[in-house]
C-alpha cells in the first residue's frame, strides 16, 4: 500500500491538505470551531480585512437563487487592528496556517495593511482582494483592469515579504490578462475565483431584492465558470492558483485540482453544512488510496489539454 500524501502548496505556502474556506463564509474560524478543530483545514482565510472596521451594507444583505445565493455584505469586519489583536490570537492558538484576505479602497490602505501584516509572523499569507463585486470602495474598480490591479499587487509586495496571492474578479473581460499582470506585478500565487455580479428582482415589491441592487452570486450555479477560469488561467501561464466557485463536495473539489488548481477553497457550502470541509479533505484520502495514487500533487493539472 502506497504511503497517501494529501499535503499541497501554492506560491510557496505549504498547506497538509489542499482545503481551506473562502473569506467572507467562515468568519475568523471561532464561529466552526464547535464543529472541529479549525487547525484540521489547510489553511483558514479570514474574512476581508480593511484599515478601519465596516458595518458592511443595508439587510437584507442575502438572497436566494436558484443553485445559489446573492451577497451583499459590504465587506463588514473589525479593522486590522481588531483582526489582529482580538482574532489572530484564536487561530494561533489553534496551530492554523493564516491567511489575511485584505481590501481597500485606494492603493495606500493596500499598502499599509499589507505593512502591518508583514510583522505578524503567525500571518503566512495575504490574499489581495482585488475583486469584490459588492462594495463601493473595495476592490472592484482594481480587478477588472490589468493596470490597476497591477498597481495594488506592487504596492503589497513592496510592504510584505511573504506569500502573496492576488484574488481575481470573474467580472473581466480577460482573465488571463489580469492573472499575468498580477504574476508579473509579484504576485506569488492567484485564488479563482471571486463572486459573479448578479441581481434578483422581488415581483411582488418590483424592486431589487438587494438594497444594494446587484451582489455576488455564489454556489453550484458559478462553477463551470469557476472551473473554466481555472483551466485557462493555469494553461496560459502555468501560476499556481487556489480554485474556489461552487464547491459543494468531494468530486467538486477534485475537477478543480483536475483543472489546474493546487488547493480549493469552499464557500457558501459552508452555511447548510458545517462539515463540508472535512468531508472533502477526507474524500481526497479515499480517492488517492482506491486509485493507488501516492500523492495530490499527481492529479493538478492532469485534465489541461
Amino acid at each position: 500500500m502506497k504511503k497517501i500524501d494529501i499535503s499541497t502548496e501554492a506560491g510557496g505556502l505549504k498547506l497538509k491538505n489542499p482545503v481551506m474556506p473562502a473569506s467572507g463564509t467562515w468568519g475568523y474560524g471561532e464561529e466552526y470551531a464547535e464543529f472541529y478543530n479549525p487547525g484540521e483545514l489547510g489553511a483558514v482565510v479570514v474574512k476581508g480585512t480593511t484599515v478601519e472596521p465596516r458595518h458592511g451594507n443595508e439587510p437584507p444583505r442575502i438572497a436566494e437563487t436558484p443553485a445559489g445565493m446573492l451577497n451583499s455584505v459590504g465587506l463588514q469586519n473589525v479593522g486590522i487592528e481588531k483582526f489582529i489583536s482580538e482574532k489572530l490570537p484564536f487561530l494561533k492558538d489553534n496551530k492554523c496556517v493564516v491567511i489575511a484576505n485584505i481590501a481597500g479602497g485606494s492603493i495606500d490602505d493596500y499598502a499599509a495593511i499589507a505593512e502591518r501584516l508583514d510583522a505578524e509572523k503567525d500571518v503566512s499569507a495575504v490574499e489581495v482582494n482585488i475583486s469584490c463585486p459588492n462594495v463601493s470602495k473595495g476592490g472592484i474598480a482594481f480587478g477588472v483592469r490589468a493596470d490597476t490591479a497591477s498597481g495594488v499587487i506592487k504596492s503589497v509586495r513592496k510592504k510584505y515579504k511573504r506569500v502573496l496571492i492576488a484574488k481575481l474578479s470573474p467580472n473581466v473581460t480577460d482573465i488571463v490578462e489580469i492573472a499575468r499582470a498580477c504574476i508579473d506585478s509579484g504576485a506569488d500565487a492567484l485564488t479563482l475565483i471571486n463572486t459573479v455580479k448578479g441581481m434578483s428582482i422581488d415581483i411582488n415589491n418590483r424592486k431589487p431584492l438587494l438594497p444594494n441592487c446587484t451582489g455576488g452570486l455564489s454556489g453550484p450555479a458559478i462553477k463551470p465558470i469557476a472551473l473554466r477560469m481555472v483551466y485557462e488561467v493555469k494553461k496560459a501561464t502555468g501560476a499556481d492558483i487556489i480554485g474556489v466557485g461552487g464547491i459543494e463536495c468531494f468530486e467538486d473539489a477534485l475537477e478543480f485540482i483536475m483543472a489546474g488548481a493546487s488547493a480549493v477553497q469552499v464557500g457558501t457550502a459552508n452555511f447548510y453544512n458545517p462539515f463540508i470541509m472535512p468531508e472533502i479533505i477526507d474524500g481526497f484520502g479515499k480517492y488517492l488510496a482506491e486509485n493507488s495514487i501516492s500523492s495530490v500533487k499527481e492529479l493538478i493539472g492532469v485534465a489541461i489539454r
